[in-house]
């Protein structure tokens, strides 16, 4: 791939190479804000998810170009690939699955209609993308990245988990797509860009998460506007995304660290052991203890 680094500060990517996928996980930081053009050969199916930072896209085999922050994604075929992207924000944070058109058409083939008529395109050799409308990344999308960045298996079981994980994505991207629906709360493209703000400042305050008043003053969006805005794009309520990053935070916790349930209930944001106990045992089905002392007992 040709780059042009003269304005990238540090650049962090991560790569996972199975039989005719591959998968990317990439941060970049910016000396400054500019245009970057990258190129290469390569014919794939490309899964692009964007985690953090906003940006001016150009794709030149579609002939279109697209202004991006947030969480987004869309799937985009092409054979060969080159773009230019001028970075708005100093750190940009993306995802990628790349299948090979082969691997694709014959997953692609047996998906919804809308998943049908992009992979006759693709079929036909004819670079194309799914919408030029794109959808932000649905709570459950981006729990599957996360799930995928940090992967417990080795080897086979790795290969495994990872292609099944890629076609979950796949799927959950039909999906998103397939639903025609116009927003009801979020028309408009600044409101948007607030609520994403206000995911990415829960995200960051997850041990002790600003209350939805001091939230809405935050990124200055009106409270009722936030709330069903918040769901609408997410799939899921301001507590319930709350609620499942600290659980998902308090199992990594248990399983990677040697702190005590106690030390994690407080580091989370639970205002004692018991209630954080609860909260778990009724999220997974296990105690914070029985977890760590068998990883496989979760029942969901």
């Amino acid at each position: 791939m040709l780059e042009n680094k003269n304005n990238i500060k540090n650049k962090d990517s991560k790569f996972w190479e199975l039989d005719k996928i591959l998968i990317s996980h990439t941060v970049i930081d910016y000396n400054s804000f500019g245009r970057n053009q990258s190129k290469n050969d390569t014919e794939f199916v490309r899964l692009h998810f964007g985690l953090q930072g906003s940006y001016h896209f150009n794709y030149r085999q579609l002939k279109n170009s697209f202004q991006l922050y947030g969480h987004h994604n869309n799937i985009m075929y092409s054979n060969g690939l080159d773009i230019e992207v001028e970075n708005k924000s100093k750190r940009i944070e993306t995802f990628g699955i790349n299948f090979t058109a082969e691997s694709f058409i014959e997953i692609g083939q047996n998906g919804n209609e809308l998943l049908k008529r992009f992979t006759n395109k693709v079929v036909n050799k004819q670079d194309c993308i799914l919408s030029n409308q794109w959808k932000t990344n649905s709570f459950k999308i981006q729990q599957v990245i996360k799930e995928i960045i940090n992967c417990p298996y080795q080897q086979d079981l790795r290969n495994l988990f990872l292609l099944s994980k890629s076609i979950e994505l796949l799927v959950l991207q039909a999906d998103l797509y397939s639903d025609e629906r116009e927003p009801v709360f979020i028309k408009k493209s600044i409101d948007k860009k607030r609520i994403i703000e206000a995911k990415e400042l829960l995200t960051s305050t997850i041990e002790k998460p600003p209350t939805i008043v001091e939230l809405s003053k935050l990124v200055g969006i009106n409270e009722y506007k936030l709330k069903k805005g918040f769901k609408e794009l997410f799939g899921t309520t301001i507590f319930g995304y709350v609620h499942k990053n600290r659980m998902n935070l308090a199992q990594k916790l248990l399983l990677d660290t040697k702190k005590s349930a106690k030390e994690i209930a407080y580091e989370i944001g639970f205002s004692s052991p018991q209630h954080f106990s609860a909260a778990f045992k009724k999220e997974y089905g296990v105690t914070p203890n029985t977890i760590r002392e068998n990883p496989d007992s979760i029942i969901k």
